[in-house]
C-alpha cells in the first residue's frame, strides 16, 4: 500500500464495500487482517457478524455493508477485517482494502459530504485520489447508531465469572455420560470424567506397548495416552474406527479411553439400577468389570463401567512408567480442580453454544412424540412425559430466529434448569463435555447489545482459536416465556401425566 509524507497531512485507509471507496483516519487503525471464523451471536444486531479470537482477546465484527444498510455477501479472498484500537476494539468487515493515502486538509471537501451521502452513510468528508471519490466515514456514529448501548449491563471481570456457576434447584441426581463401544452403550459418572474430546487424525504410537494402547496425544501441556474401550471390552477391536476421547483419572494416571462415540447425559433414577450378574462380573484376565446395569426408560440397558477395574494391572504399571510424573500432575489438577469450570458445548446451526454442565439435568433422544399446546409461541413444540413429570420442550433454533433444522439422528434434548423453570432444548447435536479455567471466561463485547443478557460471557479457548458462547441459563427464556413454564408449575399436570390442552 502507497504511503506518503504525513507531515503533509492526515492518513487513511481506505477500502472498498458494495462497489463504493470509502476511508477511516489510520490512526485509529490497529492492524488489517485475514477474515477468520466467527462465532456468531444469537437474536444480536444485524450489523454484528460475529466474534473473532484475534490472538486471544475476543473482538466483534461489524459488517461495514450492514451498518450502511445493505446486504452482506459471502466472504472472498480480498475480504478483510480493518481493527480499529482503543478501550473496546471492533473490526469492520470490508470487501477490500484499496490504499493508505495521506490527504492535505485542504482537499478534505465538507459541504460536498453532505450532498454527496447516500442513505444510511454518516460522512465526515471526501477527497479525491488517483482510484476516484473517497467518502470518510464517520464510523463512531455509524456503530453508535447499529448498537445503542443498553442502561443494563453485565458487570465485567470476577463478577461476571461468577455469574457461570448459576445455582441450580433441580433434584441432585447421579449423573451418567453414556457413550457407544461396538454398538453396545456403556456409562460412567459425570463425576469421573474431566473431559470429552476427539482424537486427531494422526496419533503418535508407543512402540511395544500394550495391545490396549492406541497412541498418545499432546493434552494440555502434556502427553495424554489413549486406550481402546474396544480392546479392554474384548470387543470388535479390529473394527475401530472411534475418535471419541473420554479423559479421566485411573489411579491417579490420567488416560483417555477412545469410544466410537458419545452419546447422552442421563440424570438417573437409582431404582432402575441393579448391580451387574456375577457372571459379568469379571471377564478373563479381569481387565474388563462392568459394576451396574442401568435400565432406562427407555427399555435401554446401560453397562455402568468402573474405571478402577479397567486394567490389569500389569497395564497399569506400563501406564505409570510411560507417563512418568503424571502422577503427580494428576494430582495437582485434582487440587486446583475447584477453579476449573465444566460446560456442556452443543450446535445450532454450525455454531457453539455451552451452558454450566451443573445447570444440564441431562441430554437425550429428541423423543418421537411431542404433545402439541394451542396458543403457545412458535418456538414451544410442546410437552412430553419425562419420567412422570411434564417437561415443556422448546425448539431452540426458532428460539433463536435460526433457519428450520432438517432434523437428523445427532439431534438432542438438552434438559435444563434455570432457579424454578425446567425444560427441554432441541439442539442439532452435543459435542462435548469441556473443562476450562476461570480466566478462560470473558466478557461478551458491549456491541452484542441485547443479546448480552443472553450470552453474556464467551469461552476463549486462545490456543485451539476457537470460542464458544457460553449461554447464561436464567436468560435462555424472556419474562412472558418464564411466565407461561410457571403454569406448568402450577397445573396438578406438572406432578405427572399428560396436561389439560385447554
Amino acid at each position: 500500500m502507497p504511503d506518503h509524507d504525513a507531515e503533509h497531512g492526515a492518513r487513511y485507509l481506505t477500502f472498498r464495500s458494495a462497489g463504493r471507496l470509502y476511508a477511516v483516519i489510520a490512526d485509529k487503525v490497529s492492524e488489517v487482517v485475514r477474515m477468520s471464523p466467527l462465532a456468531r451471536v444469537p437474536q444480536a444486531p444485524k450489523s454484528l457478524l460475529g466474534l473473532t479470537n484475534l490472538r486471544g482477546t475476543v473482538v466483534p465484527v461489524a459488517g461495514v455493508r450492514s451498518l450502511l444498510g445493505r446486504s452482506e455477501i459471502a466472504v472472498s479472498d480480498r475480504s478483510r477485517l480493518v481493527v480499529l484500537g482503543g478501550a473496546t476494539p471492533v473490526a469492520l468487515a470490508v470487501d477490500e482494502v484499496a490504499s493508505l493515502e495521506t490527504v492535505d486538509a485542504r482537499h478534505v471537501k465538507l459541504a460536498e459530504a453532505d450532498m454527496s451521502a447516500e442513505a444510511d452513510e454518516q460522512l465526515d468528508g471526501i477527497f479525491q485520489t488517483r482510484t476516484g471519490i473517497t467518502k470518510i466515514l464517520n464510523i463512531d456514529a455509524l456503530l453508535a447508531r447499529a448498537f445503542p448501548r443498553t442502561t443494563a449491563r453485565r458487570a465485567t471481570g470476577t463478577a461476571t465469572r461468577a455469574a457461570v456457576a448459576v445455582p441450580v434447584s433441580y433434584a441432585a441426581g447421579r449423573r451418567l455420560v453414556t457413550f457407544l463401544v461396538a454398538g453396545q452403550e456403556y456409562a460412567l459418572s459425570l463425576d469421573a470424567i474431566r473431559e470429552i474430546v476427539l482424537a486427531p487424525d494422526d496419533l503418535t504410537q508407543v512402540p511395544g506397548s500394550d495391545e490396549a494402547v492406541r497412541g498418545v496425544m499432546a493434552y494440555r501441556d502434556r502427553l495424554l495416552p489413549l486406550l481402546s474401550l474396544r480392546v479392554l471390552l474384548g470387543v470388535g477391536a479390529a473394527a475401530e474406527t472411534g475418535r471419541t476421547v473420554i479423559v479421566t483419572a485411573v489411579r491417579g494416571v490420567i488416560v483417555g479411553l477412545v469410544a466410537d462415540s458419545a452419546r447422552d447425559i442421563l440424570t438417573v433414577d437409582p431404582q432402575r439400577v441393579e448391580p451387574a450378574p456375577k457372571v459379568l462380573s469379571a471377564r478373563a484376565g479381569g481387565e474388563a468389570r462392568i459394576q451396574e446395569i442401568y435400565r432406562s426408560s427407555e427399555r435401554r440397558l446401560i453397562s455402568i463401567l468402573v474405571t478402577e477395574a479397567l486394567f490389569r494391572e500389569d497395564v497399569m504399571q506400563k501406564l505409570s512408567q510411560a507417563t512418568a510424573g503424571a502422577t503427580a500432575i494428576g494430582k495437582a489438577v485434582t487440587n486446583t480442580q475447584t477453579a476449573e469450570l465444566r460446560f456442556l458445548v452443543f450446535r445450532l446451526d454450525g455454531n457453539e453454544f455451552a451452558l454450566p454442565i451443573d445447570a444440564v439435568g441431562e441430554v437425550a433422544r429428541v423423543p418421537d412424540q411431542i404433545t402439541r399446546l394451542p396458543k403457545t409461541p412458535k418456538f414451544l413444540e410442546g410437552v412430553i412425559n419425562l419420567r412422570g413429570a411434564v417437561l415443556p420442550v422448546i425448539d431452540q433454533r426458532r428460539r433463536f430466529d435460526m433457519a428450520p433444522s432438517d432434523g437428523g439422528a445427532s439431534r438432542r434434548l438438552v434438559v435444563v434448569t434455570s432457579q424454578d423453570h425446567r425444560a427441554g432444548l432441541i439442539v442439532d447435536g452435543v459435542t462435548e463435555v469441556l473443562r476450562c479455567s476461570a480466566e478462560a471466561i470473558q466478557p461478551a463485547p458491549d456491541l452484542t447489545g441485547d443479546a448480552l443478557s443472553l450470552v453474556g460471557s464467551v469461552i476463549n479457548l486462545g490456543g485451539a482459536g476457537r470460542m464458544v458462547l457460553l449461554l447464561d441459563p436464567a436468560e435462555l427464556l424472556s419474562r412472558a416465556e418464564r411466565g407461561l413454564l410457571d403454569s406448568f408449575n402450577r397445573t396438578p399436570s406438572a406432578k405427572g401425566g399428560r396436561p389439560s390442552a385447554q
